[in-house]
């Protein structure tokens, strides 16, 4: 529909997509970012409603640019820019420096540009402020491409557009348009902390300490892509844990109480880390689970590493078939694996079909081949064949969808 519309309605679209994506988890660990960057430009300055909402509204322009670059490298040259920078080393790097906004924040040295830099940009009346916006849009511009790794379907609806019609300047406006929708949260919270943030004092280096605690967070999630799901579960309790004992030193009855908290939640992810649980969302899931899964009734994927495996895989199969698109990156990838490939009616409907799947992580040129053939931008995908090798492709599946949503796409496209 968007092929057809005039390039008002493109880009009013795209744009609703984009305030909708504000609430993924894609978007969410850029606001403690853009948080603690307002509250360290508060020790030094006074800061305004209109200083506050100038701060996001760089980080936001900075963030769409990054989007909007990789969506149009996308679409020309059919690279996946944000799956490229999600290989271990660059997660690894990234999350070390997360780690080093963290020490910081905790005020053991502090980050600044490099001095040449500093003089060149002080030598203009406004320099300091200058130098200021420069980092936020260095910090907004990285944000976008290491925080935000998930294609959620607006973006691959965006992308798709851009190559079928071959106009990468509206492909390139629209992506930037989508992603100052995602901002718009950002913005609304740079202008509330520039509107109510308090005088500066003493409160703030207790703040700084808290966001530089959530910028460990981060860094914890970055990492959760690349090592051992176990070794994620005891970051998280320790972290967890440091921060409730943290939180101790303060008299006030509040935060005691969310010192409490956050402490017997460390705990409790340390006892789920000891029993071998890998969600940090279900911490006890080895105690609480009525019945747990056997080795009969996992969903059993057979792996293809190219579009010649697949044929092959599809040509042998008497059932209807599925491929899933994976990748260890992907968030929503693991959502579709612990939640909709492990709920009971689930798996028993997927008895009746081959189950495939493709590992996107490497961004191979099998994979690249792989994912062009099927005009899949990035996973978690699906993609159906029915009893005669025949594409389904009302059936296709881009982004997470919750047991019963995937269950109403079978039932609309397969009698069994």
């Amino acid at each position: 529909s968007l092929k057809d519309s005039s390039t008002f309605i493109v880009l009013a679209t795209i744009f609703g997509f984009g305030l909708l994506l504000a609430f993924t988890p894609c978007v969410f660990p850029m606001i403690p970012i853009l948080s603690s960057i307002i509250v360290k430009a508060s020790q030094n300055e006074s800061m305004s409603a209109k200083k506050g909402f100038l701060m996001s509204f760089v980080y936001v322009l900075a963030m769409s640019f990054a989007y909007s670059l990789a969506g149009i490298i996308a679409g020309i040259f059919g690279a996946n820019l944000q799956a490229s920078l999600q290989n271990p080393y660059v997660l690894v790097v990234f999350a070390f420096v997360f780690m080093a906004l963290a020490f910081s924040m905790f005020g053991y040295f502090e980050i600044r540009l490099p001095a040449s830099l500093q003089t060149k940009i002080n030598k203009t009346t406004d320099g300091k402020e200058k130098q200021g916006m420069l980092g936020i849009a260095i910090m907004g511009f990285l944000s976008a491409l290491i925080v935000g790794p998930c294609v959620a379907p607006p973006l691959a609806g965006a992308l798709v557009y851009i190559g079928q019609t071959g106009d990468a300047l509206l492909g390139g406006i629209a992506l930037f348009v989508m992603s100052l929708g995602m901002g718009v949260p950002l913005l609304l919270i740079g202008l509330g902390a520039g509107k109510f943030m308090p005088k500066p004092g003493g409160w703030m280096e207790g703040v700084t300490k808290i966001f530089g605690i959530i910028m460990l967070g981060v860094a914890i999630w970055l990492l959760d892509r690349v090592i051992n799901p176990t070794v994620t579960m005891y970051l998280w309790a320790f972290l967890f844990i440091s921060f409730g004992v943290y939180l101790k030193i303060y008299t006030h009855i509040i935060v005691k109480s969310i010192s409490k908290v956050l402490t017997i939640l460390g705990a409790i992810l340390l006892v789920g880390a000891v029993s071998g649980a890998t969600n940090p969302l279900k911490p006890l899931d080895k105690f609480t689970s009525k019945v747990s899964l056997s080795k009969q009734d996992e969903l059993k994927f057979i792996k293809i590493q190219n579009i010649a495996q697949l044929e092959d895989a599809i040509l042998k199969s008497s059932k209807p078939v599925i491929l899933d698109f994976w990748a260890t990156w992907c968030v929503s990838c693991k959502e579709l694996d612990e939640i909709t490939f492990k709920n009971d009616e689930v798996i028993k409907r997927l008895q009746n079909f081959t189950l495939l799947k493709v590992d996107v992580t490497q961004n191979s040129e099998d994979d690249k081949a792989i994912q062009k053939k099927f005009g899949v931008v990035g996973p978690p995908a699906l993609i159906f064949w029915d009893e005669n090798k025949q594409e389904v492709k009302s059936a296709k599946i881009v982004g997470y969808k919750n047991p019963k949503e995937f269950l109403e796409i079978l039932d609309k496209n397969f009698k069994n």
